[in-house]
This record gives structure tokens, sequence and C-alpha cells, in this order.
């Protein structure tokens, strides 16, 4: 060798060039594998999953997905599938160390013969290169990507089995209809678990990673089968199954079944309540970590489990209900305009209609797009058809989003009430929301009136400033001016009265008369002698706003939201005692782990290994206490007045024990109930979203209430007719219902005219015996009443004539007079 390296100079040249390549390929090769992500990061790698929730009965009602996906374990794998991928994709897995050469090289003379085409080369990628390419490197067509995508199969190999690298591939190949992994493409595609795939079907999935948006259309059909019977034959050739079955195989059709959306309950505006919530304490992407400051637990890739409180039941009650009264509201109005607008020059309008998430689900109403207007409109619909629309006002333009309905050949207009509402429905024992509807529909637009939406309250803020006053001496039986109160602004305001509605008003009555008639000068006068600034400080702790001291206030001129009001009503029907309102129970990781529960109380000694013969450990009260307990009684108490004589009279047919408070605002251009049971405690309001008048004829009463009605009749299996039950220190006492005097005679009942009624009074508070010349005088003040109101032509609260009967009651109006 020495002597042919001093006399060849041809052996000394190759030798140098040799060495020169082996160097730049040494260095060309540190150059791609310096920079590559670490193999041993799969050992940690998660998969990104959707976020599942639940109801409150623990089935599943929707899921927070970008993407299908599904995460199993190897051993959740059938052995078919196995065989159906390995055959397609990779027959020599378990035999090579990342690489099959033999594959590369096929792939490499496939290159160079397509090179400079716009054909693309046959990848020869093992799984393992594909797990590589997936998961670490991306999609990049390049020789570069390639060889960095060998050298990291090989390194992953070293870090995980065989089984491991193939339950990542199992999981994560993209396979079409938005499906990442087997599972997900198992229900995609055939609407069924892959553990209860045929062969046929198993075979079909196999064919996807070639490509996944390809075989799954119809016009593709005959080359899927081609290729599925390919993959059958390979399975024969590899051993995995006979002849005979692939044949079998092989005679079945794909039986596709057609794209679904995912299963939903149609509680939109409760499930974007959760899904902010979710968002902000965990984050929405991978990358971001919300509230927690944890990575690894998003909404769109953490796969948490989210168990709520939205029963399904009562929220299909209150969507029917409120959208009936809406509905009622709109009358015969027709079409009042578009639900929104499209712009013609951005595009094609049905292309335009169908990625603007649009829609609606009420009766067979569909939503579509205005093609062509004029004497002879057109409606094109998300299929790309345009059809005769009849109906629609010569005001409709192109571009116009309404809805309609199919009749005949075409489709004819249909108005979206313009007036929309809230309601909201809540466990007064836990704080957990049970309904929650936020307008018509969520699908034309997610703004959620229920907790979104600042409205005056009108007279549901009442019962609030009756609390306060309870908690400054005065009692239900208390004797309160129904007369005119007036308030010195200053010189620039002058002097400011404020009245009742419908006019009229004098005399006394008790405190239990003035909440079940709503009587705004009577609720001024009790915001007077208790203090404004006692009022608005019971109102705020509360949690239903923070007000100014002003008289408009005790009235219901301060806005606030549904939401606010139904927990403030809840903590009255629970002895004063608030709870949160939540949407959420708990939530899960992917593991089972709970990272976030609504109830935060601990019980100690719950965990004992055994019992230390001590008394059973018990969670301690939630929630937190906001009002006396007597007080907070004794306002429902007299709320039950308003559904048995009062301004909500239309709700006492349902024979439940309920409180509540109707509210009418200024205009009038807000419609109010707010109340419930021991158990269940709702609230609603209709009115227009920019506010205006509804019509002198709308009331809490004959507008809202009903909403309630329906919604108890709806669901009255589930409302029982168990009473409130009075707190320790309250005293069930006998008093006249007009005067407020104690009498010992007579038996209290639940007629709404009864003249002997059972008060709730704090100890040492009971009014004094009623005498005869109290009974006179408290006659003549209602003879002279009668008389007044008759001269006023004023409609009376009762028709306190021949047969004393009552009849619908007008009310207060919330607002500034």
């Amino acid at each position: 060798m020495r002597d042919n390296w001093h006399h060849s100079r041809r052996l000394r040249v190759l030798t140098y060039l040799g060495g020169i390549g082996l160097i730049l390929l040494v260095l060309a090769w540190a150059s791609l594998a310096r920079n590559l992500p670490e193999a041993d990061s799969l050992l940690e790698y998660e998969t990104p999953l959707p976020t599942v929730v639940r109801g409150v009965d623990g089935e599943i009602v929707h899921s927070y997905a970008r993407e299908r996906r599904v995460q199993l374990q190897y051993a959740d794998f059938p052995q078919v599938m196995i065989e159906a991928i390995l055959s397609a994709e990779d027959k020599t897995f378990f035999s090579h160390g990342g690489v099959d050469f033999t594959g590369t090289l096929n792939a490499v003379v496939d290159y160079a013969t397509k090179y400079g085409s716009d054909e693309r080369a046959v990848g020869g990628s093992t799984i393992t290169q594909q797990v590589a390419k997936n998961l670490l490197l991306g999609d990049e067509y390049s020789v570069t990507r390639k060889l960095k995508e060998m050298i990291l199969a090989q390194r992953i190999e070293q870090v995980l089995t065989k089984e491991e690298i193939l339950e990542l591939y199992l999981n994560e190949i993209a396979l079409g209809r938005r499906s990442f992994g087997v599972q997900a493409a198992s229900r995609a595609y055939f609407d069924k678990d892959v553990g209860d795939l045929e062969l046929h079907e198993a075979a079909f999935l196999a064919i996807l990673p070639k490509a996944p948006e390809r075989y799954g259309r119809a016009r593709y059909e005959d080359m899927a089968i081609e290729r599925r019977n390919f993959v059958l034959d390979q399975m024969v050739a590899n051993g995995f199954v006979s002849r005979a079955d692939a044949s079998a195989a092989k005679a079945k059709p794909l039986g596709l079944v057609q794209q679904r959306t995912e299963r939903s309950a149609d509680a939109g505006y409760f499930l974007e309540e959760v899904r902010r919530q979710l968002i902000e304490k965990f984050g929405e992407t991978a990358e971001e970590t919300g509230e927690s400051g944890e990575t690894g637990n998003s909404v769109y890739a953490g796969g948490l489990w989210v168990r709520t409180s939205l029963d399904t039941e009562l929220q299909d009650a209150a969507r029917d209900a409120l959208r009936a009264q809406l509905l009622r509201y709109h009358g015969n109005r027709g079409y009042t305009g578009p639900i929104a607008t499209l712009n013609p020059e951005n595009g094609d309008l049905h292309s335009q209609l169908a990625s603007s998430n649009i829609s609606i689900n009420y009766e067979d109403w569909r939503i579509g797009v205005i093609t062509e207007g004029g004497s002879s409109p057109k409606i094109g619909m998300t299929d790309g058809e345009d059809y005769a629309l009849s109906g629609a006002p010569s005001s409709v333009k192109v571009g116009d989003v309404v809805a309609a309905v199919k009749t005949g050949e075409g489709y004819a207009i249909r108005g979206v009430p313009e007036v929309s509402g809230g309601f909201l429905a809540e466990s007064p024992k836990t704080g957990r929301v049970l309904a929650m509807q936020g307008g018509f529909d969520s699908r034309l637009g997610s703004f959620n009136r229920a907790t979104q939406a600042l409205r005056q309250p009108g007279s549901t803020i009442k019962p609030f400033v009756y609390a306060s006053a309870l908690d400054h001496g005065m009692t239900p039986a208390t004797m309160v001016p129904d007369q005119t109160f007036c308030v010195w602004q200053g010189a620039n305001l002058g002097e400011k009265c404020f009245r009742n509605f419908g006019g009229g008003g004098g005399g006394e009555h008790t405190m239990r008369w003035g909440l079940e008639q709503s009587r705004n000068l009577m609720t001024v006068h009790i915001a007077d002698d208790t203090g404004m600034q006692n009022v608005t400080e019971t109102i705020s702790r509360l949690g239903i706003g923070d007000y100014e001291p002003y008289y408009s206030f005790a009235l219901g001129a301060g806005d606030t939201t549904v939401a606010k009001m139904v927990n403030g009503y809840a903590a009255l029907a629970n002895w004063g005692r608030q709870h949160e309102g939540t949407v959420i129970d708990y939530v899960q990781d992917r593991r089972g782990k709970v990272i976030f529960r609504s109830d935060r109380r601990d019980c100690n000694r719950c965990n004992m290994d055994e019992w230390d013969g001590q008394p059973m450990p018990r969670f301690e009260p939630g929630g937190r206490q906001v009002l006396d307990p007597r007080t907070a009684f004794q306002v429902v108490h007299m709320l039950q007045g308003v559904v048995t004589r009062g301004t909500a009279v239309r709700l006492r047919s349902l024979d439940l024990p309920l409180f509540g408070k109707t509210g009418t605002t200024n205009g009038p251009t807000n419609a109010w109930f707010v109340g419930g049971t021991p158990d269940i405690i709702a609230g609603m309001y209709v009115g227009f979203d920019q506010p205006r008048n509804l019509g002198g004829w709308v009331q809490g009463g004959n507008t809202a209430a009903p909403i309630m009605k329906q919604f108890i009749e709806a669901t009255r299996d589930r409302w029982t007719s168990d009473d409130f039950i009075a707190p320790p220190g309250i005293r069930m006492v006998k008093i006249d219902r007009r005067s407020g005097k104690r009498v010992f005679e007579g038996t209290p009942t639940n007629e709404p005219t009864a003249a002997v009624i059972w008060e709730a009074f704090k100890p040492d508070t009971e009014p004094a015996r009623a005498t005869r010349s109290d009974e006179l005088a408290a006659k003549r003040s209602e003879i002279l009443d009668l008389i007044r109101r008759a001269r006023e032509g004023v409609r009376g609260p009762t028709q306190q004539g021949r047969d004393d009967q009552p009849t619908d009651f007008v009310e207060d109006q919330g607002g500034i007079y």
C-alpha cells in the first residue's frame, strides 16, 4: 500500500476525494441531526384530545372539539385493525429498526423518475418514520425532511417499544372527516367503535393514510374499493386472513355513513358559558395555561371531562317557554328584518352562509340567504341550490340572511321575533344553574341575555328593599302610607314626586299588602324610613348591583342581570344563605384526576381508614350568610301572597307553594318575573335588545309570568308540594290581613280573600290584638278607598263588591318617575 501510495497519483487523488466525501457526509449528517427534536419527548407525549361535557345526570351532552380524536391503549385496538394497517403501510414493522432500506431504495428510484414533474413520489416511510414526521417534524416535502425522518425513526426505536410506537400511530394518524386515529375514524365513517369493525371496514380505514380526503368521497368510491381490495390481498399474502374471508370482504360495499354532527344538547347558551369559564381557567390551546397556571389541560387539547349542572329536561322546557312567549308577543308582525347580512362582493353567498355558522333549531325552519330580490325573490341554502321564496316583503335585498320554511317546491319567509329575553333556573340549596336560555336560539347569535344583558329589574328589586326594612325594625304588618312622596333635588332639578302605576293611592296599608300589590309609593316610604344607604347595602350584599342611595333604585332603576336576580332570590329561599351561581360541578383531567370543583368544602375525617367511633363527619354549610334567616323567610312568606292574590295571581292555578315577584320598568321596556319553590328558582325577562316601548298593555304579570307557568307545566313532575320551612326564631301569628292587627278568632286559610292569615314575625315584634274600633276604622277606610277609586276610574287590586273575588292585577313599574 505504501509503494502504491508513492507511485500512484490516481490512488492518492481517489483517497483524498473519498476522505473529503466522507468528511462532508459526516458533517452533513451531523448538521441534520444537530437540531432534531428529542425522541425522548415522545415518552411524555399526550394526544391532543377534546373536552367532553356531561350533564347533571352524567350523560354526555356536548364536546368542545375542532378535530375528532379518541385515545386508546394498544390493548384496545382489535387485531384485525392492526393487521390491516401493517399490510397497507409497513408489513415489516416488527422486524426493522425504524427504517426499511428496501422501501427507501424504491422511494429513491421513484423520486428520481418523477423529478421535475408535479407528481409526488412514493414516500417509502415506515410507521416509525410516519410517527416522527407527524409528531416531531411536520409534512414538508423534501429530501432533507426525509433524511431527518430516518434519523429520528432510529432514535425513536431506541426509546419506545414497537407496541408504543404503533399505539401512537393508531391514535394520531389523520384519516379524513376531521378524524385523527382509527377510533375517531371508525365513528366518523361507520358510526361504530373500532372494536366492532368487520374485516372489510378495517381494510377501508387502513387505506385512508394514503389519501384521507379522497377515499371517503362518493365520487372516488371505485378507487377506494380497488385500494381496499388490494389491502385485503396483502393481508392474505401476509397470512393474516384466509383467502375465503378476504373474498367475502371484497364482495361487500364500503358501507360508509353520512357525515354527522357531534351529538349535543340544545343548550347553546349554557354550553357557551361553560366553554367561556373553562377557557378562563385552563386556556384554549395546548400552549395556554389560563388561571390554573399549568399547561396540558386546555379546552381543545387537554382531554378534560367536565360535569355540569345542566338538566336537559328543564333546559328544553325553559327554551320552549321563552320562545313561546316571544312568538306570542311577536304575533302576526311577520318579517321584521334580516337576521344578518352577507356581502355579495365577498364571494359566493351559499359558501358564505355555510361558513357563517348561523342556523336555527325551531320546528322545520331553516336559514337561507337572499340571492335574488325584486318581485320574484329567491333564497339560497347551504346545499348550493336556490329556491323560490314567497311571502317576502319588497324590502328584502340580496345578501339578507332570513328564516324560511319549506312549502312545495320553494320556501316561505318567516319572521324571527325581534323582541328577546333571558331565562335562568337555579337550585337555591347549591347555586347550581339548571337551565339557561339567553334568547330565541343561540345559533342566531351568542349574546347571552341571561348573563350578559344589563337590564332594569323594575319591581322585582322590591323584596330586597322590604328585607332591609325588616332588618331595621319593621314587620310584615307594619302600616305604611300609600301616599305621595316628594324629594327636593335642588334648585336646578326642583322637586321630584313618585307615583303608583296607574296613579292613585291613599291611606295606610300593611307592608305585606304593599309588596303583594307592588305599590311604588309604599316602597319609597319604606326605603325612606329604612334609609336608602341601608337598602343599597342590602342589594349590594346579595350581589345584585352596586347603586347610589337614590330612591329610584328602590324601584328597580339600576341595571342588573337575570343571573344576579335569580341568585338573590335563591338566597331568600335558602334562609338567607347564598351560594355562588355555578354551571360547572367539577373538572377531571384525561386520567380522571379532579383538577377543579366548584364545591371547595373539605370534609375532615371523611377519608379515615377505619371509623374512630366519633359522630359521622359532616360538611360545613356552603355559601355565605347574606341575610338574617328570619328576614329571608318573612320576605318569602310575603312573596307567596304575590302569587296568591297579587300581581302574579295567574300562577295560583299551579297549586304549588310558589313565591315570586313581577316587575315592569318605565316604558314599559322590560317585563320580569323571578320566583320559585324551595327547590328551583327561576327568573326571566322580555324586552328588546335596544330598549324601547313594549306597549302600554305589557306588564310582568301578563308577559313574563306566563313563561314561568309554561315552564312549570312542562316539568310538573319535577316540582314538589313541599312548602317553605320557617327557620328557628320565627313565630307564626294569626293577623287580620287588612289591618295587620293580631286576632285570636277565626282560622287562617289559603283562600285569596281570607280575612285572617298566618303571618311570620320575629320574637317580640308581633302586633297588638285588634279591637272592635280597629275593625270599624279599617272597614271605613276600605269603603272610602273604594269610593275614591270609583271616582278616579282606577281599577282596584280586588273586586271587593258582591263576590269579593280576585282578578288580574296591575303592578307598579320600576324605574325613575
